[in-house]
């Protein structure tokens, strides 16, 4: 498979005209995501649209997939008029800001892989350094906006790297979004440090649950066992 796209089991994500391509984050995110009878999905900052289809792979639900960049809806719009889920995928060319204003449909579950680059110098790919850059989707917008359109027992879902998980973690709480789950995501099973963290959100306090895994044993592209296991219905070389 070329470098312009990427070949899931049950759908291919062609990414030649998105400045994000597939990542192990956005498949960490929709591998790890549970729809739990959700009816309507709300996924934010969809890019080539691989997490929509991914949540769409285990869900009957209605997806709607928004993305501020014009390239990027029409990259997610080609992948899922090619895939199987059509059906079930709306995919709408807007920023969070003005989607968030304008719509009044509430959601059981809204996902999100974030830009989170705060202070970093930015790259002189302009899209690229667009898409990745919190100053396009501030912490405190996107969560004002998943208040307004997350149903009273919805979930919020998220993947962040560490340190800005933390800030966005104690935003939420001081708005009243809880965390409810989390995963502690390591590159290497010998790293001490956590590299991303998957979080979910809900409106009221619940039972906490944490787990840590690692993506890869010492060697590169030797997978742990508990990363193929939360990744196999997705891949198609696990």
């Amino acid at each position: 498979m070329p470098s312009t796209s990427f070949a899931f089991k049950q759908f291919i994500i062609h990414q030649d005209k998105c400045a994000m391509k597939v990542g192990t984050d956005a498949v960490l995110l929709g591998s790890w995501v549970l729809p739990n009878g959700s009816r309507e999905i709300l996924d934010i900052g969809t890019g080539t649209g691989v997490v929509a289809l991914m949540l769409a792979q285990k869900t009957l639900a209605k997806i709607d997939a928004i993305d501020i960049d014009e390239n990027a809806c029409l990259q997610a719009q080609q992948n899922i008029f090619e895939s199987k889920f059509s059906g079930q995928l709306q995919v709408i060319h807007s920023s969070w800001q003005e989607f968030s204003k304008v719509n009044t449909k509430k959601y059981n579950l809204i996902v999100t892989n974030p830009p989170y680059f705060e202070q970093s110098l930015k790259s002189s790919d302009e899209q690229r350094s667009f898409a990745r850059h919190a100053d396009v989707l501030p912490f405190e917008e996107l969560i004002d906006g998943v208040i307004k359109l997350l149903d009273d027992k919805g979930k919020f879902c998220l993947i962040l790297p560490t340190l800005e998980a933390e800030k966005f973690k104690d935003l939420a709480k001081k708005k009243g979004l809880f965390l409810s789950k989390l995963l502690r995501v390591k590159s290497k099973i010998n790293k001490e440090l956590d590299k991303r963290h998957l979080m979910q959100f809900e409106f009221t306090p619940s039972e906490f649950s944490e787990q840590t895994i690692a993506i890869e044993l010492e060697e590169r592209h030797h997978y742990t066992d508990e990363y193929k296991a939360l990744t196999k219905d997705y891949y198609l070389n696990i």
